[in-house]
């Protein structure tokens, strides 16, 4: 089982920035496939990014490509989201998850999906300002 804890969320006022982190347990980090994913009140989950395992290819929801970077430090068990040019829309739950199973993302598929991840992070809160 992998525990997740995050940090990082808070309040900023439109164009601000703010990095949430998510540090796992485990030994094998590094084979981790990592995504963010995020929850507006009274709405559905929904992609933000993602990451294959060794550092692999990045995927990015189109609403965030340019403001959002994912990243992950292997030998810090730590994946990040960067998060720039922040907008009210951007308000929501913000869930860091992980996928202990390998393969991911054959073919670049499926990392949107919530289903792909096993386990997930307690939320952290984004609130943008207008």
């Amino acid at each position: 089982q992998v525990h997740m804890v995050e940090t990082g969320g808070g309040e900023v006022q439109t164009g601000g920035s703010l990095r949430i982190s998510c540090l796992a347990s485990g030994s094998t980090f590094h084979y981790y496939c990592l995504g963010w994913f995020r929850q507006p009140p009274g709405k559905e989950r929904e992609a933000v990014a993602a990451q294959g395992f060794e550092n692999g290819n990045t995927y990015y929801a189109d609403s965030m490509k340019g403001r959002f970077t994912i990243s992950r430090d292997n030998a810090k068990n730590t994946m990040y989201l960067q998060m720039n040019d922040l907008k009210p829309e951007d308000s929501a739950m913000y869930y860091c998850a992980v996928d202990t199973r390998l393969p991911c993302f054959l073919y670049g598929r499926d990392w949107d999906l919530a289903s792909t991840y096993k386990y997930w992070g307690q939320g952290a809160q984004v609130t943008v300002s207008s």
